[in-house]
């Protein structure tokens, strides 16, 4: 019995040991392993967010061998934060940043994901004052598709982020890119299906929406 006790008190620490360890995913620390052994460089422009930004082929869509692709799939607030010390460290020139929906699914109060992006926005503000910051609006979902049902189910959530995200902008004097007004159908007020096939990630035609906004930004001095 003793014996039992003892299997059992091990196997909790081990378990508490490993939870605290891991506070993400497994592809979140495989990823985040290759970023802080790739560099960067001042003239670089960053694309920082999750599976939306993860699945961007952003140097190629903008023609542009300096840009970099940070984006994690699953990745949270929490998560961007923990991992920006690699991507400040080289002092880019603008990092483009789209985070807060998978902390939405989460049931996370939408208060507390603008606390968090606003200590992402001071991070960099601080850490690399020259870096010029995008805080990019989240993009709608749509439950057409019944998938995602933790995002799609959001709508309200995404809208409401974003109405406090124009005011963090205005607030931390950043730049506030709305991608959502393009992306949502205007009679459903969720995301135009003609750029999703999941209600959540994005199909080709939806990248290319995206580098159709932000393609002025991109090439502003």
């Amino acid at each position: 019995m003793k014996r039992f006790l003892f299997t059992v008190v091990v196997w909790c620490v081990v378990m508490m040991c490993y939870g605290q360890e891991h506070k993400y995913s497994t592809f979140y620390y495989q990823r985040a392993s290759l970023f802080e052994e790739l560099s960067i460089g001042s003239k670089d422009i960053v694309f920082l967010g999750n599976s939306i930004t993860n699945g961007g082929e952003w140097a190629e869509l903008l023609n542009n061998k300096r840009v970099k692709n940070r984006g994690i799939s699953g990745d949270i607030c929490q998560g961007v934060y923990d991992r920006l010390d690699p991507i400040l460290k080289g002092k880019p020139a603008k990092i483009f940043l789209l985070i807060g929906i998978n902390d939405i699914s989460r049931g996370t109060p939408v208060d507390t994901i603008v606390r968090k992006i606003s200590l992402i926005t001071q991070k960099i503000k601080q850490e690399s004052p020259k870096t010029k910051l995008y805080l990019q609006s989240i993009l709608p979902v749509t439950d057409y598709y019944k998938m995602f049902g933790g995002h799609t189910s959001q709508g309200n959530a995404v809208k409401q982020l974003n109405e406090k995200l124009s005011k963090l902008s205005e607030k931390e004097k950043i730049t506030y890119i709305d991608l959502y007004s393009s992306f949502v159908d205007q009679q459903t007020g969720k995301m135009d299906i003609r750029y999703t096939n999941d209600g959540l990630h994005l199909l080709g035609k939806g990248y290319l929406k995206w580098i159709e906004i932000i393609k002025p930004y991109v090439g502003e001095k």
